[in-house]
């Protein structure tokens, strides 16, 4: 990356779905040896704790199509003004999650930062869901489906106008990837947003190192450089067991690894974070360690 020292932001957040433990994700991730391992690339590590997350039992669940909404908007603040203020010190945000709600804080705030030199991110998202639900939308009413509206001004006003404008990123500057569990009403907003979109099935024909081409493309064409946000459910069970929502056929530990190269590869890479880690269903902390090897890559390792 461009920045000599990485900050470490740690999002404990699980209201955003319904399977409990993935407010352990950056713990396990900690654990894994991710300071060590970044600073055997020549990384400063700065880590910066966890914000401050609402505690599930002791809140109402709020509307049902949108459910625990103000404590995740109020989550997402706190960390988009950690991500404001590490950019601002020259240091690269990586953001540990929690679940992909998250995303709405990290983006924000890397959007908050740029905006005050007057430019814009781009911004790789790698899942197995779109996540482009609104609460109209969404059969679930759980916000870690829809992060990825928000950020492209689509989704509840708590979140899609958090800091007070939106979009957060141009929709023609987003590359969604690795898709393949879309909700049926979810398809339309989809094919509508403008977002540029790569199944599991344009991998399968087209390979990893096309669509990653074309997806940094879109995400740095004009842009001041990347922001990456990995769900781990992205990578096949088989590979990633413990995450919040399994959906077999994803990408294969190689193919993690080229999208993480490549991605380190463009030169542009300002931010990025990994969400829905969830080690209480995970054997052995597999992917937590996984998650870690993935941000190496990201960061610049190699194999030789």
């Amino acid at each position: 990356m461009r920045q000599s020292t990485i900050a470490i932001i740690g999002a404990p957040l699980d209201l955003g779905q319904d399977r409990r433990g993935v407010d352990m994700g950056p713990s396990a991730v900690r654990v894994a040896n991710l300071h060590r391992r970044l600073g055997a690339l020549g990384y400063q590590v700065d880590d910066l704790g966890n914000v401050a997350v609402d505690q599930r039992e002791s809140l109402p669940e709020g509307p049902a199509r949108a459910r625990y909404l103000p404590q995740i908007a109020e989550t997402c603040r706190r960390v988009g003004l950690m991500v404001d203020k590490a950019l601002a010190g020259g240091k690269a945000p990586l953001v540990l999650g929690g679940d992909h709600s998250v995303a709405v804080g990290t983006v924000a705030g890397v959007a908050r930062h740029l905006r005050k030199q007057r430019r814009k991110a781009g911004v790789i998202w790698i899942d197995a869901h779109a996540d482009m639900n609104t609460p109209e939308t969404s059969p679930s009413g759980n916000v870690h489906g829809m992060p990825l509206a928000c950020c492209i001004g689509r989704g509840p006003r708590e979140l899609a106008g958090l800091f007070g404008f939106a979009p957060k990123v141009q929709p023609e500057n987003v590359a969604l990837v690795g898709i393949r569990d879309v909700d049926e009403a979810e398809r339309g907003p989809v094919h509508q947003s403008g977002v540029r979109v790569f199944t599991m099935r344009d991998i399968d024909e087209r390979g990893m190192k096309e669509v990653m081409a074309e997806a940094i493309q879109a995400a740095s064409d004009g842009t001041a450089g990347i922001h990456l946000s990995l769900d781990m459910d992205f990578v096949d069970p088989r590979e990633a067991p413990g995450v919040g929502t399994p959906v077999r056929g994803g990408g294969t530990y190689r193919e993690a690894h080229l999208a993480m190269e490549l991605i380190n590869d463009a030169g542009n890479l300002l931010s990025m974070e990994v969400v829905e880690v969830n080690p209480v269903i995970d054997e052995s902390n597999r992917t937590a360690d996984l998650a870690v090897e993935l941000i190496m890559s990201a960061m610049g390792k190699r194999i030789l």
